[in-house]
């Protein structure tokens, strides 16, 4: 789509050569992007007006251009959207489930999103000592879109205080309750782990529009800290790990994980599969079709066993205190 900024074409051959020693490196040597979505790629016409386009088909005419008869699509809901409906003009498409967010149906876990739970877990780890040393409330915004399974996995992982996710609007007095609570029991500290859309009953998440881009979320953090600190008179601090999440090495599962998804799309299209997503459904690897996940976010269920287990440990998410 910017035939100006790869001059040889942009390809490189991906021999055994070419990717050995590559399993422990985090991020992604094909460099990535989620800007301008050739689904809605904004055009800006003579009167200065901007109109979306789909732009699909040069993708299909450059395909055919180069002899390219298979695409493997790994990324997270916006890659798997276009991997589908190319899908539906008539490319042969398998899609690769790989965001932090662990947030894509019909698989059970993404790569990247084990690694992104075990730092954010091991910073936890590190703020609880700050955080007693000091008797200091330390909120802790952590990536994961729309989904709260970063923050509900590292925060129960991490023995968290306080876990805020966009699936419980939370009511900032039941969070003041839980810190007061935590005082009278003599603990004069607390670990609030905060979603980037969590969002409070009656407010909306906390967004930000950019031209051409998805929109940027982050911000709830600065809020739940400013509100705690005055209404607690205890020091709020507020750590935000953003793009650390992304990145470092891999842990052993994610690149298990890898490995397993990738052999399994390169089966799936010497088998004369096409249209399919790899998914993990335990113990084994299988394949569903991309339809059934494009354009769908699967966020954590009110009734997991997961957030049961954060009530049972006494775990404050929001909406009410547990004993």
């Amino acid at each position: 789509m910017f035939p100006q900024q790869y001059p040889d074409g942009g390809f490189i051959p991906l021999t055994r050569e070419a990717v050995r020693g590559i399993t422990h490196l985090g991020g992604t040597i094909l460099g990535t992007t989620n800007r301008n979505n050739p689904l809605r790629f904004p055009r800006a016409n003579a009167d200065g007006t901007v109109e979306f386009v789909d732009r699909t088909d040069e993708i299909l005419d450059a395909f055919r251009l180069q002899g390219i008869d298979a695409l493997i699509t790994v990324g997270g809901d916006g890659s798997l959207e276009i991997a589908n409906a190319l899908h539906k003009k008539g490319c042969r498409v398998i899609g690769v489930p790989k965001t932090i967010d662990n947030d894509l149906e019909k698989t059970v876990i993404t790569f990247g999103f084990d690694t992104a739970v075990a730092f954010a877990t091991e910073c936890l780890d590190r703020l609880h000592t700050t955080a007693a040393s000091h008797g200091r409330i330390m909120v802790v915004e952590v990536m994961g879109r729309y989904a709260g399974w970063i923050a509900l996995n590292c925060g129960i992982a991490g023995s968290a205080d306080v876990i805020l996710i966009p699936e419980i609007p939370f009511d900032i007095d039941v969070v003041v309750q839980k810190i007061q609570q935590r005082d009278d029991q003599g603990r004069n500290f607390s670990i609030v782990v905060v979603s980037e859309a969590a969002h409070p009953l009656g407010g909306k998440i906390i967004a930000q529009s950019q031209f051409g881009r998805q929109e940027r979320l982050g911000g709830i953090g600065e809020i739940v800290a400013t509100e705690l600190e005055a209404r607690t008179g205890k020091e709020a601090r507020l750590v935000v790990l953003g793009h650390l999440l992304r990145g470092g090495s891999p842990t052993a599962f994610d690149r298990l994980t890898a490995l397993r998804f990738g052999a399994a799309a390169v089966r799936a299209l010497a088998e004369g599969m096409h249209g399919v997503m790899v998914a993990l459904d335990p113990p084994n690897v299988r394949y569903v079709p991309l339809e059934k996940v494009a354009k769908r976010t699967k966020t954590v269920p009110l009734d997991s066993d997961v957030i049961q287990t954060a009530r049972d440990l006494g775990i404050c998410l929001g909406d009410r205190l547990e004993r």
